[in-house]
């Protein structure tokens, strides 16, 4: 009988990997009273920013994921050293040090133009609004947590059609503080009056969900074109394609 069970749970297990995506490390987790959602990339789609980032690099378009990844880089850097610097004027450096290191002559003028105008209009991506709607029709608390500032992601929502899903708009402009370091998933926390692990982190990005895991939330990684988990980093809850795969396994909660 036991043995008759544990196959049936088996079959269960891996029907439900194949059908939906996701990622059952955290069986017992709770249904969140909150849903938390990183903006750039989770939500929004930054290939409409390849032309414009591309072209300040003189047509170097695989430079972009590198011109990313030192800005988050350098984003840590005044964290830790306490000197902070808004995320759009550290975008601006870390693409004119891409830039030098590539031997690319651009002004801080040209970087600002190339990153700022595309930046506050990117669209979501196609699963986003529908899964949000979804979300919203569930009853769940809908918030926003992001590197950016409070003016751009309120321009980015606007531009974007997506104002409306919101219940709280949270910077980390406010604590000066950039994710993933604990202390902005715990201020995000304090200021919904929640448990972490009544909340949900939603990110494409694995250091945003590996921060807010260590900090005790519950996580969903929604695997974007190029994204990837944190090998070393505690597995998330889900692991999805989309958000509308996400709202199927929460409606079962």
């Amino acid at each position: 009988m036991y043995l008759k069970v544990l196959s049936q749970y088996v079959r269960f297990l891996l029907l439900s990997i194949i059908l939906f995506g996701v990622s059952f490390t955290s069986q017992a987790a709770i249904k969140p009273k909150v849903i938390v959602f990183d903006v750039n990339e989770t939500l929004l789609d930054l290939e409409s920013m390849r032309t414009s980032i591309g072209k300040a690099l003189n047509g170097n378009d695989d430079l972009i994921s590198l011109w990313f990844s030192t800005m988050l880089h350098n984003s840590l850097v005044t964290t830790v050293t306490g000197d902070y610097h808004d995320f759009g004027k550290i975008g601006v450096a870390a693409l004119m040090m891409v830039a030098e290191s590539n031997n690319i002559e651009i002004s801080e003028e040209q970087a600002l133009t190339a990153i700022k105008t595309p930046l506050l209009s990117l669209p979501p991506h196609p699963d986003v609004k529908a899964g949000l709607a979804a979300l919203k029709s569930q009853g769940y608390m809908l918030v926003s947590l992001t590197n950016s500032s409070n003016k751009g992601v309120e321009t980015q929502f606007k531009n974007a059609g997506l104002t409306e899903f919101f219940d709280k708009r949270l910077s980390i402009e406010d604590i000066k503080i950039y994710k993933p370091d604990l202390r902005s998933y715990a201020w995000a926390l304090k200021q919904l009056g929640i448990k972490p692990e009544e909340a949900l982190m939603v990110a494409a990005h694995g250091w945003d969900v590996a921060g807010a895991k260590a900090a005790g939330m519950q996580t969903a990684f929604i695997a974007r074109k190029g994204k990837a988990l944190y090998p070393l980093a505690e597995k998330p809850d889900y692991i999805v394609k989309d958000l509308q795969q996400l709202v199927t396994i929460l409606e079962s909660k």
